[in-house]
């Protein structure tokens, strides 16, 4: 495995940390005054567009996509750092139109999708002038086995008629979600992992209700937003499935595998700002009339946080490796084990942080309040660690039968 990045990755690491330092962070302060100044939060701060034009103008377009048809046509390896670098800032991913859960949902729609799909959502989505959301998880039932999934999809002539409850279907308070992924039920008689599909379904469909937006540790992230949605008996047409009926759970390991991957980039990427502010920080702050950076424990939390930071670059390195030369399928076990290695680093590191700068830390004044509140919820999302640790050691275990 040779991880040395190619002239091209070098030149977009450097286009890319550029526009970082004269765009993106600039604005930081700016997006949060405007997405709080009236007339309200669930809508798009000016700003946002004014960067995503900069970056389409730039070149730093779609990035993820490694079909060069649509994207860069970067592999995941090539991709990697790239990511690491717009993780450095809760809002770069949306600039470069390189954020979930629209990067999966595109992915979905291209690899899967049928060509009346791709004109209709995957354009506007590659585009950046609509967003989208994924609706896979449920109140009602245990969602680390999605099997348990109660949502129904159901053919009713040239219609499909769909039922049930979806939440923390991330993106959907944004005023620009124009459509949802949904995954339900459609054949409860067949073989397990062959009875669910995925639907297109509009926001704006007839009994699509959005009831209620959920806060993550008070954070309403908005305008994205996480909302909890029901469906009661809504019809879309038959050829709003994607792929076909029983296919949901093998696009789902399509999809979930390069969106699992990306949130470890990313998060590579939020670990590196965290230590960068916790060294300035410690050089300027002197308690009892000495330097914090010249106490041994600050010393010690600094000198972590590098090497498993470095730890966890390597294995997500590995881990794109693999799924660009053997397959998403034979990765599983890199992935499984980075997605538990790279958020669990990053909430260290971002708590070495948060310690290091007193009140601060805990405070608006500075992104790592917000960050680990994101960081954290990557424990759970796309599968909690313990599912994650059983796969791997299932795995382990069948390899020294």
């Amino acid at each position: 495995m040779h991880f040395d990045y190619s002239e091209k990755v070098k030149e977009l690491q450097k286009r890319l940390t550029e526009f970082m330092e004269q765009v993106v962070y600039p604005n930081e302060t700016t997006y949060q005054q405007q997405l709080n100044e009236a007339p309200g939060r669930w809508r798009t701060p000016p700003i946002m567009e004014e960067m995503k034009a900069k970056a389409k103008a730039a070149g730093l377009w779609n990035l993820f996509l490694p079909e060069s048809e649509y994207g860069a046509g970067l592999t995941n390896l090539e991709y990697a750092p790239l990511c690491e670098i717009m993780g450095r800032s809760l809002i770069a991913p949306e600039v470069f139109n390189c954020s979930a859960p629209d990067t999966g949902n595109m992915e979905v729609l291209v690899r899967y999708g049928t060509e009346e799909q791709k004109k209709r959502w995957l354009v506007p989505l590659l585009n950046g002038e609509i967003r989208s959301c994924f609706s896979m998880t449920e109140p009602h039932v245990a969602s680390s086995d999605a099997t348990n999934m109660e949502t129904r999809i159901e053919r009713d002539g040239d219609e499909y008629v769909i039922n049930g409850r979806k939440w923390w279907s991330s993106g959907a308070g944004d005023p620009r979600c124009k459509i949802a992924i949904v995954m339900g039920r459609s054949n409860p008689s067949a073989p397990r992992h062959e009875q669910h599909s995925m639907i297109l379904v509009p926001l704006d469909t007839p009994r699509v209700k959005i009831l209620r937006h959920l806060p993550v540790f008070g954070y309403d992230h908005a305008p994205h937003g996480h909302a909890e949605i029901e469906f009661d008996h809504v019809r879309v047409p038959a050829s709003h499935i994607i792929w076909g009926e029983g296919k949901g759970f093998a696009i789902a390991q399509g999809r979930l595998g390069p969106g699992r991957i990306h949130h470890c980039m990313r998060l590579i990427g939020v670990a590196e700002r965290a230590l960068e502010l916790m060294c300035k920080r410690v050089k300027e702050r002197a308690p009892f009339g000495k330097p914090l950076a010249e106490r041994g424990v600050i010393r010690e939390w600094i000198a972590n946080s590098r090497i498993e930071i470095e730890q966890a670059r390597l294995l997500t390195l590995k881990a794109a490796y693999m799924m660009d030369t053997v397959g998403n399928k034979v990765a599983r076990k890199e992935i499984a084990m980075i997605k538990v290695v790279a958020p669990n680093m990053a909430l260290r590191v971002l708590d070495r942080a948060i310690q290091a700068f007193g009140a601060a830390g805990v405070s608006e004044d500075f992104p790592l309040a917000a960050q680990w509140a994101n960081a954290r919820t990557l424990r759970l999302a796309d599968g909690p660690d313990e599912v994650h640790r059983a796969a791997i050691a299932k795995m382990e275990l069948k390899a020294h039968s």
